[in-house]
C-alpha cells in the first residue's frame, strides 16, 4: 500500500519530449512526468508515484487530505509518538 501526500505544480517543461513538471511536497521539489495529467497546471494539486503524476487534485481535494495526515500525526502524538506536521504549500 502506498501513502501519498498531494503535490503542488510550480512549474512545466520539456524535457527529452516529455511533459515534465517541478512540484513541491511539502517543501521538497521533485521532477514527475506529466505525461498522464495532460490537463495540469500550474499551482494545481498532483499525486505522484514512481516519478508519474497520476492525478491532478483541486485545492478542496488537497486540503481534505491535508487534514486527513494531521488528523494520523494528532492521534500519533496522542500515542506518545513524535511527528512533525506536513508543511503546507501556499
Amino acid at each position: 500500500m502506498c501513502l501519498a501526500i498531494p503535490g503542488k505544480l510550480l512549474e512545466v517543461f520539456d524535457e527529452n519530449g516529455l511533459k515534465m513538471g517541478n512540484i513541491d511536497f511539502a517543501g521538497s521539489v521533485s521532477k514527475a512526468c506529466l505525461e498522464y495529467v495532460p490537463e495540469i497546471k500550474i499551482g494545481e494539486y498532483t499525486i505522484v508515484h514512481a516519478g508519474f503524476a497520476l492525478s491532478v487534485l483541486n485545492e478542496e481535494e488537497a486540503k481534505r487530505s491535508f487534514d486527513a495526515w494531521d488528523e494520523v500525526i494528532d492521534a500519533a502524538q496522542a500515542d506518545g509518538i513524535e511527528i512533525e506536521k506536513i508543511e503546507r504549500p501556499d
